[in-house]
């Protein structure tokens, strides 16, 4: 009996190394953070490797005190659990498969994949157990009918409609930068003190993965970013949009741009200083962010010039988004605009059309800057389309 026990017990620990290897290799084989938690919580769920129903990602973010959900995987419904697991059954998928299903999870995203995002926990003594298990450093294991009634009225808990459940910070370093929240919703499978101590491992492992993650992507931004505007600089504009004209093509999609000037700057700065103008493109920039929000990505092209790329958006709309831009610039009260010849402070914006106006990068970017000059040339704080010109 004790031999059988020893067996069992080292069969274990093989299987628990070769997960641990398998997950390694797929988690230095990436910097991309999305990529990473994807790999970490396809790991947590896969059946060949720690087996839970489901598993989700909180990320915290320090700036504001909060957990971010970022990532839920596995299956929404009982019914989606039964076709799910089906699938990988019958077509023999390892975890290796399961991990280079990336792309696929990236086009669609889950039913619990949206909701975990939409979560924000404060991290706060009352934010709930997601909360504790950041602030206590420290694991909760509800596996019991007494543990789970202690936390009833946890809001989170009833989004998740999660019942029996293990939390596990993820460390790096001795501090914690995400917790995961897993579960056996639709098996009822006991989560038992050897998935909680496969879990805590491995945990450690991924926070570390995490952490690297986080500091590549604070470099690659802070390379590909303005230093003073914070925007995307020339050099990323230039990547963003040949990157999505790729995917206007493949998709059969239209995709406009917006190049904006500030009108009259050269005056501006002059009368001011190059402080005071330096503080007006922070300003404008900030605006055209803030309006911009979830349409497209702003750029810094160059001196007093920006640049707005709107994905998926034909003429019409990218003329109504220009012109709420040019009426938020001239509605705001910008410091000394008293010194400019209108007494305010505008921009002029010229906007062309992929595929109607142009079908490569270099073209569409002349044709936007022509729609610009033509605005500049007809009186100045307007929006001109190239195919109205």
């Amino acid at each position: 009996m004790e031999k059988k026990n020893l067996q069992e017990m080292l069969d274990r620990i093989r299987a628990e190394l070769s997960i641990f290897y398998e997950i390694g290799n797929a988690m230095r084989s990436t910097l991309k953070l999305e990529e990473i938690l994807f790999i970490i919580l396809t790991g947590v769920t896969s059946h060949e490797g720690l087996g839970f129903n489901r598993a989700m990602l909180f990320l915290i973010n320090e700036e504001e005190k909060i957990l971010e959900g970022k990532m839920g995987i596995g299956p929404h419904s009982g019914e989606d659990a039964g076709r799910i697991w089906t699938k990988i059954e019958t077509e023999k998928m390892s975890l290796e498969d399961l991990i280079a299903r990336y792309r696929h999870y990236k086009k669609g995203g889950s039913e619990l994949d949206k909701i975990v995002r939409g979560i924000r926990i404060p991290l706060r003594e009352d934010g709930g157990v997601l909360a504790l298990s950041v602030l206590e450093g420290m694991g909760f294991e509800v596996t019991t009918e007494e543990a789970r009634q202690k936390l009833a009225h946890d809001p989170v808990l009833q989004i998740l409609k999660t019942e029996y459940f293990v939390t596990v910070p993820l460390k790096a370093k001795d501090k914690v930068v995400a917790v995961i929240l897993a579960d056996n919703i639709f098996t009822k499978k006991p989560i038992t003190k050897d998935d909680i101590r496969t879990l805590t491992m491995f945990a450690n492992h991924a926070g570390l993965a995490i952490e690297n993650s986080r500091l590549y992507e604070q470099t690659v931004y802070a390379a590909n970013t303005d230093s003073l505007t914070r925007l995307w600089n020339h050099g990323y504009f230039q990547y963003l949009l040949t990157e999505e004209l790729k995917k206007a093509y493949e998709n059969k999609t239209p995709l406009s741009l917006i190049m904006f000037d500030i009108d009259n700057f050269k005056n501006y700065n002059d009368a001011l200083g190059h402080q005071m103008g330096d503080q007006l493109l922070r300003d404008i920039a900030r605006i055209l962010k803030t309006t911009c929000d979830g349409q497209g990505d702003v750029a810094r092209y160059g001196g007093e010039e920006f640049a707005v790329i709107l994905p998926n958006i034909a003429n019409g709309k990218a003329f109504d988004i220009a012109e709420n831009l040019r009426k938020a610039i001239e509605s705001f009260q910008f410091k000394g605009q008293d010194v400019q010849p209108t007494k305010n402070l505008t921009i002029s914006a010229g906007l062309a059309t992929y595929p109607e106006d142009a079908l490569d990068k270099e073209k569409l970017i002349y044709l936007a800057d022509m729609a610009l000059y033509e605005a500049k040339r007809t009186g100045k704080n307007r929006v001109c389309a190239y195919r109205s010109r």
